[in-house]
């Protein structure tokens, strides 16, 4: 078969066959499909779609590009559950939640990937952490779960290795918006950690890839249909992303609110609803609780506990970062060497916020890719003090920008001014958790 045939075939809207399909990923693994072809071929998915054949055997295929984990040999004392967001800006909850469940009885082997065009990643958020592997070898990465109860990490070399390169092409060709790409990639890295069960977070909003409430419908449904097929229970919740998620966006400064949050000294009210949420439908997916309000009771108890904040620190000293990560943070984690305020143009309601430019402003800061090969500069980001809805004054901050340069900073004041809409009249109030959809 050649490469450039099945990208003719796909560009021209016809069904590509196992055997098609099969022979991509296996080019993608072993190099004779080239990342120009396949950067080809997403942009045909993208315009053109798939089935929900296509993207079933796109995603085993890519499952099964490596190793998939079985726990069985391990003999945990509980399910093992994941979950997954979509990506949106910033959105931590990964390194909240994943603490708190496992200290609620479930295993969490989550793997996480970088960040996509405007959406910030879960690895290079943990990358800021001094020694941090996130790519340990299997034995460490098994031992961690079974020991700590989480672990957070990307993929190992022989873990869907082809969804891997696939995701880094998709990053920088305008390809991430495709709903049976996104399917694949999502699942064939969570099948592939063996899993019980999976609960996923579909942003939707003007900072997420799904703007439109139905284009995240329809991707909430095709991870349904696709994992239903191999047998994987798995609920969803569509959040709001039409501002940041939390106080900070940028990856040294998302771990920081991460401690926060952990340890109790700071939660933002609206990033705590999401964290808890998404726990419960987790602790229900499980079968550890037969309702969501349980689900909601366990996941605070734990929360106001600070064993969330206990397990965190024993995953990072597990993965290689300091022992000491909590209760010393601010002395291993980057900082920026200017931090200066955003100010507001005039007095106020905020009542938009352009999501999207604020997350484009952390990758220009440096906080994020613009191609593949290019490195992360993890103290950047800005420090967010207002809302949707708040009040403000004229000159009062509305954010604070951590940049490397003069140069950057400017750049970064006048984008996040103009993101910033300020009106006469409140907004309606604004709505975290938009829908529940539930499949088991």
């Amino acid at each position: 078969m050649l490469p450039q045939e099945i990208i003719r075939k796909k560009r021209n809207g016809q069904a590509l066959h196992e055997k098609e399909i099969s022979f991509i990923i296996s080019g993608i693994t072993d190099g004779t499909f080239s990342e120009n072809q396949l950067a080809a071929f997403a942009m045909a998915v993208y315009f053109q779609g798939m089935s929900l054949d296509e993207c079933t055997i796109l995603t085993e295929c890519m499952m099964r590009s490596g190793r998939v984990l079985d726990w069985s040999d391990l003999d945990l004392n509980g399910p093992v559950v994941d979950k997954h967001s979509t990506g949106g800006v910033g959105d931590k909850v990964s390194l909240m939640l994943a603490p708190i469940i496992a200290a609620c009885g479930i295993y969490n082997p989550m793997i996480s990937g970088r960040g996509l065009g405007h959406t910030g990643g879960t690895l290079d958020k943990l990358e800021s952490i001094p020694g941090y592997n996130t790519h340990p070898d299997n034995a460490l990465f098994l031992r961690t779960v079974k020991d700590v109860g989480c672990a957070v990490i990307g993929q190992t070399a022989d873990l869907a290795p082809a969804d891997k390169i696939f995701y880094s092409v998709r990053d920088v060709t305008a390809t991430i918006e495709s709903v049976p790409l996104i399917t694949a990639s999502i699942l064939s890295k969570k099948l592939a950690a063996g899993l019980d069960g999976l609960v996923v977070d579909v942003k939707t909003g003007n900072g997420a890839f799904a703007d439109q409430l139905d284009m995240a419908e329809k991707i909430a449904n095709s991870i349904f249909d696709v994992s239903n097929h191999f047998g994987v229970k798995t609920s969803a919740l569509i959040t709001d992303m039409n501002q940041p998620l939390g106080r900070t966006v940028g990856n040294a400064l998302e771990v920081r609110e991460t401690v926060d949050y952990l340890t109790g000294a700071d939660r933002d009210p609206r990033l705590h609803e999401v964290v808890i949420a998404l726990a419960a439908e987790m602790l229900a997916v499980a079968g550890l609780t037969k309702t969501i309000e349980q689900g909601v009771e366990k996941a605070n108890e734990v929360s106001a506990s600070g064993r969330g904040a206990e397990i965190f620190n024993r995953m990072v000293s597990a993965l290689g970062g300091p022992a000491d990560f909590i209760e010393n943070y601010n002395q291993y984690l980057p900082q920026a060497p200017i931090v200066k305020p955003v100010p507001a143009s005039k007095t106020g309601y905020i009542t938009s916020i352009d999501t999207r430019s604020v997350g484009l402003t952390v990758v220009e800061l440096g906080g994020g890719r613009k191609k593949v090969t290019d490195s992360i500069d993890h103290s950047v980001g800005l420090d967010t003090h207002v809302a949707l809805g708040e009040n403000v004054k004229a000159g009062q901050p509305l954010a604070e920008i951590h940049a490397r340069t003069e140069e950057q900073l400017n750049a970064a004041i006048q984008t996040i001014q103009n993101a910033y809409i300020i009106s006469e009249s409140p907004p309606d109030p604004a709505v975290s958790i938009i829908d529940r959809i539930n499949y088991k």
